[in-house]
């Protein structure tokens, strides 16, 4: 049998308006989005443009997954 794990997810983007294409800001957010989760390992980030009537809309996707307590990869 092979060994599989579910990897967990969340997308985030800057508000909707004048800023929603900053990609810096919206990156400072998922940073701070990811800190906030504690001990994690990312395995991804996707980042994602919109285009919509008020211009470029960015977000990003990360996929992580729990660190291991004892700090192996």
């Amino acid at each position: 049998m092979t060994p599989s794990w579910t990897i967990r997810h969340f997308s985030q983007a800057n508000p909707k308006g004048r800023d929603q294409g900053d990609v810096p800001a919206l990156l400072r957010r998922v940073a701070d989005s990811i800190e906030e989760l504690g001990p994690v390992k990312v395995q991804d980030l996707i980042l994602h443009e919109e285009i919509t009537e008020d211009g470029p809309w960015v977000s990003a996707t990360v996929y992580f997954h729990p660190a291991d307590p004892a700090g192996a990869s």
